[in-house]
């Protein structure tokens, strides 16, 4: 029984394999893919040329005092945000008060002295009209009354002066802005030669920094006379302020100032960008950069993966009327963008290259081929 059921199964297995050989199967065939190509043509593009700076208020003021004496008291906070005419500092203003009082002391000595002397010219000048004096006399009385009002008037501006250095005990606020360090304390003994703090007017803030000598050969020409700069300024577009931490600050600026010199060292001359600070996000001292949009017209732009690099030189495959590849020597400009890059030779207008997989691409290798046909039933 066995022998039979295992004949039956040979039987079968032997009608499968007939029926598979009568049978043509079939079977795909590998079609190679075509890389991904562009035609090469010319466009507008908006390049962002980045410049380093640094922040600084408009109205930056070293605050120092006039007047000698002891510090009295330290009204505000290093950070603090302050008025114009806020008290910052308070000096002794003792030995001030007393020089004050001195001054109005001998305006009033002076006043009588300046009294006396007129009542004894109108005096004697009443007596020389009768012939009773002398015009020695009374020449010497004039004289004599001149000097006292010459002292009357030298008391006046001691006064004076002893009132502006009372007033000067009281520092305040020049501008409206934002304390910066504040090195001295309460107590200590202080001069005009003594730095009490940094004032930074940040109302409006300059960006400084320096644009190279490639800007100044294609905009920002050196040579100008005032009334083209100013014009050249006034048509430049609104600039951008990167933080170092690449937040973008979010108003616009204006360049508001170029040297009219390119220092021999650098290369470069030196530029402010005026930004409002409203909210009091900006301080002096920090650093950023400044982004200047820079148009190119009618350039050819090309995506970045096309171009491959060995070693400081740049080509890319241009594929030729039969479907090869062939490696073309190229100078690019970059966008800033990571994407693309500005062709300055190498390539025409209608040129088509290989973009997307150029990096596997060799020499004389076929990048394009016919799509598969489909199989008709």
């Amino acid at each position: 029984m066995k022998k039979k059921k295992t004949m039956t199964w040979a039987v079968a297995m032997a009608a499968v394999l007939v029926g598979l050989n009568s049978c043509s199967l079939d079977i795909p065939k590998e079609v190679p893919s075509s890389y991904e190509t562009i035609t090469v043509e010319k466009s507008d593009i908006e390049l962002p040329i980045k410049f380093s700076a640094k922040m600084k208020g408009q109205s930056d003021v070293t605050i120092m005092p006039q007047v000698s004496g002891q510090l009295m008291k330290i009204c505000v906070n290093e950070g603090q945000q302050v008025s114009k005419g806020q008290t910052l500092f308070v000096i002794d203003s003792r030995n001030a008060q007393l020089e004050l009082e001195a001054a109005q002391a001998n305006l009033q000595a002076a006043l009588a002295q300046e009294n006396s002397a007129k009542l004894e010219y109108e005096s004697n000048k009443n007596l020389f009209e009768k012939q009773i004096v002398s015009r020695y006399m009374l020449d010497n009385s004039q004289n004599t009354y001149r000097q006292a009002q010459a002292s009357v008037s030298q008391a006046r501006a001691s006064v004076n002066r002893a009132k502006v250095n009372l007033g000067f005990c009281t520092i305040k606020a020049p501008v409206r802005g934002v304390i910066g360090e504040i090195p001295v304390r309460g107590g200590d003994q202080v001069s005009p030669m003594t730095k009490l703090t940094v004032l930074s007017g940040n109302t409006m803030m300059d960006a400084e920094f320096s644009v190279t000598e490639a800007i100044v050969e294609t905009g920002v020409q050196s040579g100008l006379n005032a009334d083209d700069k100013k014009k050249h300024i006034e048509n430049l577009p609104d600039v951008t302020f990167v933080m170092k931490n690449g937040t973008e600050y979010p108003h616009k600026g204006r360049i508001t100032s170029l040297t009219g010199v390119v220092d021999a060292s650098t290369g470069s001359l030196g530029a402010k960008a005026s930004f409002p600070n409203p909210e009091g996000h900006l301080f002096s001292g920090i650093q950023g950069t400044v982004v200047l949009p820079f148009s190119q017209k009618d350039v050819i732009v090309i995506p970045q993966n096309a171009v491959v690099r060995v070693q400081n030189k740049s080509f890319v495959y241009k594929v030729m009327r039969d479907s090869t590849a062939m490696a073309v020597t190229v100078t690019t400009t970059s966008t800033g963008n990571g994407k693309e890059v500005i062709v300055n030779s190498g390539l025409n207008v209608g040129d088509r290259i290989v973009t997307e997989g150029a990096n596997n691409v060799q020499e004389g290798q076929r990048v394009l081929f016919p799509k598969a046909e489909k199989n008709e039933k």
